[in-house]
């Protein structure tokens, strides 16, 4: 990034609307979708593993883990809104 004659490497962030804005928030704000997501994907291998082998107890605790993923993706999703 080039700013009134010097570089700044981008891992230092970028100015937006005259305040200084570091990538590592960005990074912090998506720590809710991330987990979210695989929380999701093991919820997913878990239904069906539960389902291919016959444990219902597998697969009803997989499908809880999916939903449990989908709510906290979509809080992460929120939160990143309200701060854009």
């Amino acid at each position: 990034m080039q700013t009134a004659g010097y570089s700044v490497p981008a891992r230092y962030g970028r100015l937006m609307h005259g305040e200084f804005h570091p990538q590592k928030e960005n990074l912090i704000m998506n720590k809710d979708r991330i987990a979210g997501a695989v929380k999701q994907f093991k919820g997913s291998v878990k239904e069906t593993i539960g389902k291919a082998v016959g444990d219902a107890k597998l697969a009803a605790d997989g499908k809880a883990d999916k939903v449990e993923g989908k709510v906290q993706n979509a809080v992460g999703g929120l939160k990143d809104a309200l701060r854009s």
